[in-house]
């Protein structure tokens, strides 16, 4: 697999270092096959991915969002995949949470829709559930851990 790589702050020499293949803006949405978002929400990053960019990628590519549903604009989204002018989505977040039962989304065979769960895995809840029942049981016990002060 070829991955190629953008971000505001991101060096091309950071890329190089980690054999990954740096690409302007625009060159990454012409050029990728699968565009995933990894970006913290901001007011800098708010709208990242807007119809111009949408319009800049293949109609066969997908656009993969767990990051921040506003990072991407939902109203060109859904409109780009309407119309087909990409593949497809695969969205664990959305501008609202929990995604409404009337929206668009729900209704698209060109999407894949997750609610806001990313992080579950057999490995996570293996480490999580354990410290639940340790939390209640020392709360029980009067003896709570680690209290949040």
């Amino acid at each position: 697999m070829k991955v190629i790589a953008w971000s505001s702050n991101l060096p091309p020499e950071r890329c190089n270092e980690v054999g990954v293949g740096y690409a302007a803006k625009d060159e990454l949405f012409r050029q990728a096959d699968i565009v995933t978002i990894h970006l913290q929400l901001s007011d800098r990053s708010r709208g990242t991915v807007g119809e111009r960019e949408l319009r800049l990628m293949k109609p066969t590519a997908l656009l993969i969002n767990t990051a921040r549903g506003p990072i991407v604009d939902e109203k060109a989204l859904i409109a780009a995949l309407q119309e087909r002018r990409i593949g497809g989505a695969g969205l664990d977040v959305f501008d609202v949470e929990p995604l409404p039962l009337d929206h668009p989304f729900r209704r698209m065979d060109n999407v894949v829709i997750t609610p806001h769960l990313g992080y579950v895995s057999q490995q996570n809840y293996q480490r999580y559930f354990p410290d639940i029942v340790e939390d209640i049981r020392a709360f029980l016990d009067g003896q709570p851990v680690r209290v949040l002060k």
